[in-house]
């Protein structure tokens, strides 16, 4: 495994361990009249987050390479930010779009240093998680109302 590639990869467990509680700070705090839809969505999203986390730690493990573990170096490495603890719904669903958005780029950095390393595995798994949230990304676009994304 290319260093460029091991660098990819724990980007990724350390970002998907800053959305986990993201999520789970939104789930937690939404409040409003999209409460119950909110609060099983972003439920649903840290499920899925700690999926994510722990399948590119284990392949980034199997490739001997060693992930990222505690919160300040996640904090450090992540391409996301935590919350404030101060978003209203909206904004709460707006910044996992755009958190979306930035992973996607970072995944698609991991996507290309698996194809150099010819790694197809390592491609074929950050490829299921890219497909995955960009599914959700467009879902909470709805959700805001924006039907161009």
């Amino acid at each position: 495994m290319s260093a460029a590639l091991n660098k990819e990869l724990d980007k990724q467990v350390a970002t998907w361990s800053v959305m986990y509680t993201k999520l789970h700070n939104f789930h937690w705090y939404v409040k409003g009249p999209h409460f119950f839809t909110l609060h099983a969505k972003f439920e649903e999203l840290y499920n899925e987050a700690t999926l994510h986390m722990d399948e590119i730690a284990e392949r980034l493990l199997t490739l001997g390479g060693k992930p990222t573990a505690t919160l300040k170096d996640q904090l450090d490495l992540s391409v996301v930010k935590e919350a404030s603890s101060k978003e209203s719904a909206d904004e709460m669903v707006a910044s996992v779009v755009k958190d979306f958005d930035t992973i996607m780029k970072s995944l698609k950095k991991g996507m290309d240093e698996a194809a150099k390393d010819e790694d197809d595995m390592t491609e074929d798994l950050l490829n299921a998680v890219y497909q995955s949230i960009e599914k959700h990304q467009w879902m909470l676009n709805a959700f805001l109302g924006d039907s161009n994304k």
